[in-house]
């Protein structure tokens, strides 16, 4: 007679072992690779004001602007309209960088929370994404390996609404001649040797205010 220990330890002995491959690992971010990934996507004689080895217009290279009164430091402003990036320094300044935003009515404007920041970061495309492309998505449902060809690129600021993520992210990314125009899913892309020297300056908490296209400029150049 089959007692139930019995069969609690014949089910353990045929049955615990995993099968190989039935479960997909979680995409990885080799930290030992950063700084080479770093040194390979930062061109030589980087100068952040000057070098344009991607070709795009030269007015969204990083330059240093007079911010319109009363911003906060540290919050972020994306001007839909110029594509341009604003961080408000606590001298009244503001560092502009060119972006690419979300193409179509894909773009969310909204007042969202910087809540996390990630060098070399994963990425897995959301279902909507995969639903809506799936010729260049459903590849990667279950994620990828965070390196210069992932799309969120060098550095992400996830956005959040409360502690809601949103799945919104400003990020680097490995296409720099999409920067001045529309192209993304959602979120907005800069070049990710600019984000490598924005993220540093960034901290957690602060507002990343994403402006629709009718709203002025955060700043007076």
């Amino acid at each position: 007679m089959l007692t139930r220990r019995h069969f609690i330890m014949t089910s353990a002995a045929l049955f615990s072992a995993p099968i190989a491959g039935a479960a997909s690992a979680r995409p990885t971010s080799d930290s030992s690779m950063w700084a080479a990934w770093d040194a390979q996507i930062t061109p030589a004689g980087y100068d952040p004001a000057t070098t344009n080895i991607w070709g795009f217009h030269r007015r969204f290279l990083p330059t240093l602007v007079q911010a319109n009164d009363g911003l906060t430091p540290g919050d972020i402003h994306v001007d839909a309209v110029a594509r341009y990036l604003y961080h408000i320094r606590p001298d009244g300044t503001a560092m502009r960088y060119g972006v690419a935003i979300a193409r179509g009515n894909l773009y969310e404007p909204g007042n969202y929370t910087i809540k996390r920041k990630a060098k070399w970061p994963t990425w897995t495309p959301t279902p909507a994404m995969i639903k809506r492309d799936p010729h260049l998505y459903e590849q990667h449902a279950d994620g990828m390996d965070g390196g210069p060809t992932n799309p969120l690129g060098s550095r992400a600021l996830y956005l959040f609404e409360g502690n809601r993520d949103t799945y919104l992210r400003i990020h680097g990314s490995p296409q720099p001649r999409s920067i001045g125009g529309r192209a993304s899913s959602g979120c907005v892309r800069m070049v990710m040797a600019h984000i490598n020297g924005l993220y540093d300056q960034v901290t957690t908490g602060g507002t990343a205010f994403l402006y629709p296209p009718e709203d002025r400029p955060t700043a007076a150049s």
